[in-house]
């Protein structure tokens, strides 16, 4: 969009309630496992168990969710994730009605980085692997590589909505989001 010109003010539904609500119960659940990890074991856990149950049903409705919910609508191959990750670094990026490649490329790495925190935590409480060293180690790594994530997903999102002049964290409150304009994807 030019520097000029001026959005357009007409809303479209974009997220339904289900991602919305998968999204901020994700933000919840993982921020209550991070701040309860040294001090609440129950809560750590059961915050853990949430995040799981949240992941597959975040799964399920990829596939069988609303249009701009699919996996299919914005899960891209990594040489179309690189062009636009190179069209970012030069201030060309297209405007996404939905994921952009880049974003749908962070949510497949958030819930695979959510999946493995959760399974290694889960095989942390069985009788096979309580107290294995590798285990521990391998729930710190997705625990801590799965904060990092999350740190460039909200720089992604404040720069997204810097560049296209759109709230992104209210569009995923209300599901809205500025309608497409000639030179945005939908």
């Amino acid at each position: 969009m030019a520097a000029d010109a001026q959005p357009s003010l007409e809303m479209v539904r974009v997220w339904d309630r289900v991602v919305r609500g998968f999204h901020w119960a994700l933000v919840l659940s993982f921020v209550t496992a991070w701040l309860t990890s040294h001090s609440s074991e129950d809560v750590h856990h059961w915050a853990g168990y949430t995040a799981a149950g949240l992941v597959v049903t975040r799964l399920v409705w990829g596939v069988l969710g609303t249009p701009y919910a699919r996996f299919s609508q914005f899960v891209r191959d990594p040489v179309t994730v690189l062009r636009y990750l190179s069209a970012i670094v030069s201030g060309r990026e297209a405007r996404y009605i939905g994921h952009n490649p880049a974003g749908g490329a962070m949510v497949i790495m958030l819930i695979a980085a959510m999946s493995s925190t959760a399974l290694t935590g889960w095989l942390m409480t069985t009788d096979a692997y309580f107290g294995v060293s590798w285990v521990e180690a391998a729930h710190s790594l997705s625990a801590h590589g799965l904060l990092l994530l999350v740190l460039f997903h909200i720089g992604g999102v404040a720069l997204a909505s810097f560049r296209h002049r759109e709230n992104l964290v209210r569009a995923m409150i209300t599901g809205r989001k500025r309608k497409a304009e000639p030179a945005d994807i939908a």
